[in-house]
């Protein structure tokens, strides 16, 4: 079934490249495509477009199919072209003229609008949630680890002093920045474009905020002209934040490959969580961490691949907006299979807690003991002058007793990480 067949034949090539895996992506859309028929069929009814008797009988069908989606998943059948076509497909063969009327007002393109957004703000929810655990999470591990110091560095040279409490709180407010951005995905995704039928509006009386409210959407798309020119727009936005997201973890990852290497020392990885080599006997690799990275660095891609199929795109609808389905859709997963692993991995990181011992992070206080005179009374660019010549002529700068962690009062120090504070942001 094809909701724009004619009855004129269709050449097999043409049909098959131009369909691509739209029923393979389709079938995600699926509950979300039901959802959005209930609340225009709700709305048909309301305005007398229909009958009473048809609305409460495509309300129950609808229900009825609903119901059997979330339990046992959605077929496309070969012989319609996507999942709006095999809803009305299963509405006709159960309900006859009455399954017809569903179409009364619509177009298939605020159709797949409704079903994109609906999709996009129930996953980005269900994706800043798994954010907020992985934050959490870290912000677990901060405290638990809050007074174990390892070294800072800048420019990959030994810097000041920080603590895996730190660490860890660094991350954990990232990934509470990074809310903030799928926030704005989600906002982009909480619009009603259903009733902007293929671009244009309709002439029937329709009444649009009876859908908005019934889908719990936060707004109407007022223009129908806009609500088109979303298609892409708030997808985009999705892979952005998705984007984001992944970006933080994918630092994450490369730290923990570095700190996990004999030449930082700052962590262990437990066995079960290392890989060996084929030639190498004493190989522990972090390979998790690796694929993490890779896979979180893959993403970054999706926000310019969307971007170059609507790059020069007028306004309106175009077959070519029918790429991104399969852009952001994998996208989705591959963030929540990686905040899955994150979640999972992160707890068995075992931070070392001798590592200053090492002699190599000698002058890692140095700044210690410029504000140690600087409190005395020397001027700052003196004090920095004489540490310096100090450090020239070989002193050693080890942690004062004046300079305990435990007294650096500022806000982001290793002696106040603000690990509160960050929870209450939570």
């Amino acid at each position: 079934m094809k909701l724009w067949d004619k009855g004129t034949p269709i050449d097999e090539v043409m049909e098959s490249f131009t369909v691509g895996n739209d029923r393979e992506i389709d079938v995600r859309l699926a509950r979300w495509d039901v959802v959005g028929s209930l609340a225009h069929a709700e709305m048909l009814g309301s305005v007398g477009l229909i009958s009473n008797d048809d609305r409460l009988a495509l309300i129950r069908e609808l229900g009825l199919l609903l119901a059997s989606i979330d339990a046992n998943g959605f077929v496309i059948d070969d012989d319609s072209e996507d999942v709006h076509s095999q809803v009305e497909k299963h509405l006709i063969e159960k309900l006859g003229n009455v399954g017809k009327k569903i179409h009364t007002g619509r177009s298939r393109n605020d159709q797949v609008l409704v079903d994109i957004k609906l999709f996009l703000r129930h996953e980005l929810r269900t994706l800043r949630s798994s954010t907020r655990e992985a934050a959490m999470l870290f912000l677990d591990l901060a405290e638990k680890h809050e007074n174990i110091l390892m070294p800072g560095y800048t420019h990959y040279q030994i810097a000041m002093p920080s603590s895996f409490g730190l660490w860890f709180a660094g991350y954990a407010e990232a990934l509470t920045e990074d809310m903030r951005v799928l926030d704005m995905a989600i906002d982009a995704a909480n619009a009603n474009p259903l009733g902007s039928a293929a671009g244009y509006g309709t002439q029937l009386p329709l009444d649009r905020d009876v859908t908005t409210r019934a889908l719990n959407f936060d707004r109407v798309h007022v223009t129908s002209t806009f609500a088109q020119m979303s298609r892409g727009r708030t997808e985009k936005l999705a892979a952005v934040a998705i984007a984001q997201v992944a970006s933080t973890v994918a630092r994450f990852a490369a730290d923990v490959v570095h700190y996990a290497s004999q030449n930082f020392r700052f962590i262990k990885l437990p066995d079960a969580f290392t890989t060996g080599s084929s030639i190498m006997p004493h190989k522990k690799n972090p390979d998790v961490f690796e694929v993490l990275r890779a896979r979180c660095n893959r993403l970054q891609s999706v926000p310019t691949e969307i971007g170059f199929v609507l790059t020069n795109l007028p306004s309106g609808y175009h077959r070519d907006l029918q790429f991104i389905k399969d852009r952001i859709v994998p996208a989705i997963d591959e963030l929540t299979l990686i905040l899955r692993v994150l979640t999972h991995v992160a707890p068995h990181i075992q931070p070392i807690d001798d590592i200053l011992e090492n002699g190599m992070y000698q002058h890692l206080f140095s700044v210690d003991r410029v504000d140690e005179l600087v409190r005395s009374g020397v001027p700052f660019r003196d004090a920095y002058r004489q540490v310096a010549q100090e450090i020239s002529d070989g002193a050693i700068m080890r942690p004062l007793p004046s300079t305990n962690q435990n007294e650096r009062s500022a806000l982001g120090s290793i002696g106040n990480v603000g690990i509160a504070d960050l929870r209450k942001r939570l």
